[in-house]
Parts: C-alpha cells; structure tokens; sequence
C-alpha cells in the first residue's frame, strides 16, 4: 500500500466548507463550493488567482452543462447559470420544508444529473436521491437516506460508487446507462469510525474509487476489488471531498472544511493538490 504521496496546499483557507471539486475541461480550471456561503470558486489557469461568484443560498455541487453555462445545485432544487456563473434560470423548488438542504452529486455517463440531500441537523432518513433529466425533469431515486454524499461511476459506467455517510460504507449499484437505473445495491467497502466518516469520492480512469475521510485528514483509494492500495493523508481533519484535473487529469485537487470547528486548523478551508500516479476520468457535462 502507497502512503507517500504528499499534498501541497493551492490555495490560503478560502473556504468555511469547500466541496464538490470539478475540472472544467472547456476552460481548463478548477471550480468547487463554499457551499453555506452559497459561492462558486474557480481556480484560474496561470494566475492561481481564486475568483468566487454568488449563485444562491446554498451552493451545494456545480457541473458544466454540454451547450454553455453550469448546472448549480442549490438548498432546494437547481439553477442553471451562464458561461461567467451567473444564474439565468431557476428551476421549481423540489420541497418547501426550510430544514433540508442539498449535498452532493454528479453526472452519470449520459449526462444525467444526480444530487442528493439532508437534513440541517442530520436526522436519520430526511434525505434522497434525486436525479435532473436533460429534459429538465427532476425524480426522486432514493428516499431514506441521511447524509447524501459522494457519487461516481466506473470507467465502463456500469457501476455506481455512492455514500450515505453515516452508514460508514462506500456502497456499489450496478448500474444500467440507457435507462438510468440503479439496481443491486451492496457494501463495497466499510470504513471504521476511528479513521473518520466517507465524504465525497471520485473514480479514476483505472476504475480505482478515491474516498474523502471527513474527520479523518485523509483521502484513500479503493482499487475495484475493494482492496485499500493508497493512501495521502492531508493537513485538515474535515476532508471533504477530491477529483482529477489538470494536465492528463493526473492532479488530484481536495477540498476542506473549517465548518463547526471551535479552533480550525491553520489549513482548514483550504485546497489542496496531490500527484498520485493515476488519471481520472473526464468530467461528463449536464446534457441539457
């Protein structure tokens, strides 16, 4: 097992709670949440400049979308913006009761949109899955979910990686591409409590399944058997969340969180970037 990559610190604590990193391949940079302040950031090329744009309450995931502008997941629904982030288009509230939010999603192979939410104060079940059509049609896909989290596919697209984190598990669905389908859900890997509580995760293009470990200052990789063959541990203990970009997709860029500390880490908010030795996959636009 690798635990010698080292991680270097991109950007100065910028962040209350970053999540949802994503590189933009059109514009060759890095955007990612301070999601409570309801802010998109963008790592610009060349300058290393971090530029924030306000969409909503609550800015929870962003995807580019496959003409021009982003899909923003905001507290209770979607927003689509233009090229410059800025919302152009709200679409219908998914739900009126004011105590639950959005999380964390992504796109499947055929641009399809999936997002998850949960309560404020966590409370077990208050959360689901919903999934954005290109049509623009919402449906809901999961119910009973608490804290919904990271979510990505296989290289093949017929696997999907998705974390309830209080259950402690990267859980695995097999996964039908033409219809949208999730089916056969089953544990792919446990975490113990002792080592933190999974977060966001992404895919690599080897099918390797990396794990942001909230409360446990690491992100681990996960080859598709299961089997734990990496891991960088990171100088935040609130690790929220991590995905390729840069040159050949071979940069792993992490977010953190500084949310509900009484005294943050120095890094805390921060981003950072590792060097691991494998490319990840092209992000897949929002097909609408």
């Amino acid at each position: 097992m690798d635990d010698a990559t080292q991680v270097t610190q991109v950007t100065e604590p910028c962040c209350q709670h970053g999540e949802g990193p994503v590189w933009d391949t059109r514009t060759d940079r890095l955007l990612w949440v301070d999601m409570l302040a309801g802010d998109v950031l963008a790592l610009e090329p060349g300058t290393g400049e971090v530029a924030r744009q306000h969409v909503d309450s609550v800015a929870a995931v962003v995807r580019p979308r496959s003409g021009n502008g982003y899909l923003v997941a905001v507290e209770r629904g979607f927003v689509l913006t233009d090229a410059e982030l800025r919302p152009v288009r709200r679409l219908p509230d998914l739900w009126t009761d004011p105590d639950l939010r959005m999380n964390e999603g992504g796109c499947d192979p055929a641009g399809r949109f999936y997002c998850g939410s949960m309560a404020y104060d966590s409370r077990p079940g208050a959360g689901a899955l919903y999934r954005l059509d290109a049509d623009l049609t919402p449906r809901r896909i999961l119910a009973d979910v608490t804290i919904s989290n990271g979510l990505g596919w296989s290289p093949d697209g017929t696997l999907a990686y998705y974390v309830d984190t209080p259950t402690q598990r990267v859980d695995v669905f097999d996964y039908d591409v033409a219809e949208g389908a999730l089916t056969g859900r089953r544990p792919f890997v446990r975490i113990e409590p002792d080592d933190g509580a999974p977060d966001g995760l992404t895919v690599d293009a080897e099918g390797g399944v990396w794990v942001a470990l909230w409360g446990g200052a690491e992100v681990r990789r996960y080859a598709p058997d299961g089997r734990l063959d990496v891991r960088i541990p990171v100088p935040a203990g609130q690790v929220t969340a991590c995905t390729f970009g840069g040159p050949e997709l071979r940069d792993l860029y992490i977010t953190t969180s500084r949310l509900g500390l009484d005294d943050p880490e120095p890094a805390a908010g921060a981003l950072f970037r590792a060097a691991p030795g494998f490319a990840g996959l092209p992000v897949v636009p929002f097909r609408a």
